[in-house]
């Protein structure tokens, strides 16, 4: 089998590589590199079969490049990742993950791609008031323009589906953290807070730290990717997380315990755009993609702690 994964040099796609090369893939990535890194894909190339196009998602030789590969399967996780960056830069979130979107489907079109997988987002899509743990059923509400970019990014999936034939499978992450995720990349909050604490200092909590997120494990999600490029249950949306709730003042201190990190954070007022409450029901997954989280936040937590001692 051989696959594209766009983004593949970043913290989630470099696992997916990591997990199509144990299982016998051909990979293509394809990252322009603003956030990815190419040391996180240095074990792939040792081992197995991974050439890299330096290349954004917008640019106008990705269906050349694509047309070349002859990829069985698409995994679509080239993004703007950030939801402040967001607010600040709507239009340059569109772009990314709409426009960007629109042009990895045409290649995939053109090039006769079987599927394409797309990394969507659980938690930013509902809005406040939705019922915890979240179900793909729930209306979408997103108070973000990421929330509103990865909905109509979905929406296209189905209409090349409906128009074109192309299979696709919507993965709908939860808070993804491990290994390999930057604080200043892909920003998430448990690589700031172990970034932060293992430097000696306090991490800042943005709110009273009472709002909660499902924290899922990378591999885990890596797992979920995979799986979907096999499933017959496709045009189907999948939440994967956890659907365990965790508070920020929890993961804060489960993280200062790991690090040896200052057990106080700093509290500072909340960010526009972020929910109170997130997790999600992936029991659709389970049905589905015969795929369950099998790794527990401390678990992890610890894991990412070792991954960055290590250096």
């Amino acid at each position: 089998m051989r696959a594209i994964v766009t983004g593949g040099a970043g913290f989630i796609g470099s696992h997916l590589v990591d997990r199509l090369i144990n299982e016998g893939w051909e990979v293509l990535v394809v990252d322009n590199l603003a956030s990815g890194h190419l040391d996180n894909l240095k074990s792939a190339r040792e081992f197995g079969k991974v050439k890299v196009h330096t290349l954004d998602i917008l640019d106008r030789d990705l269906a050349e490049v694509f047309g070349r590969f002859r990829a069985d399967r698409v995994f679509h996780l080239a993004a703007q990742a950030s939801v402040s960056t967001s607010m600040t830069d709507p239009m340059f979130d569109a772009r990314v993950n709409v426009l960007g979107t629109i042009s990895v489907l045409e290649a995939s079109r053109k090039s006769g791609v079987g599927r394409v997988v797309f990394a969507s987002s659980g938690g930013a899509l509902a809005g406040p008031g939705s019922a915890i743990p979240t179900k793909e059923t729930q209306k979408a509400r997103p108070i973000s323009p990421y929330g509103v970019a990865k909905l109509a990014a979905s929406e296209y999936l189905a209409m090349y589906e409906r128009t074109y034939g192309l299979d696709h499978v919507v993965i709908a992450p939860a808070n993804v953290y491990g290994p390999r995720q930057r604080a200043h990349a892909e920003g998430g909050v448990v690589a700031i807070f172990v970034e932060t604490l293992m430097a000696g200092r306090a991490a800042t909590i943005f709110g009273d730290g009472s709002q909660t997120r499902d924290f899922v494990y990378v591999a885990d999600v890596a797992d979920a990717f995979y799986r979907a490029a096999f499933t017959k249950n496709v045009g189907r949306t999948y939440n994967v997380g956890t659907g365990t709730e965790t508070t920020i003042s929890n993961l804060y201190a489960l993280i200062a315990q790991a690090t040896g990190g200052p057990a106080k954070p700093i509290f500072e007022a909340a960010k526009p755009g972020d929910i109170e409450r997130s997790a999600l029901d992936a029991s659709a997954a389970v049905r589905g993609l015969d795929w369950a989280p099998w790794t527990a936040v401390v678990e992890g937590i610890a894991e990412t702690v070792r991954h960055y001692r290590k250096g």
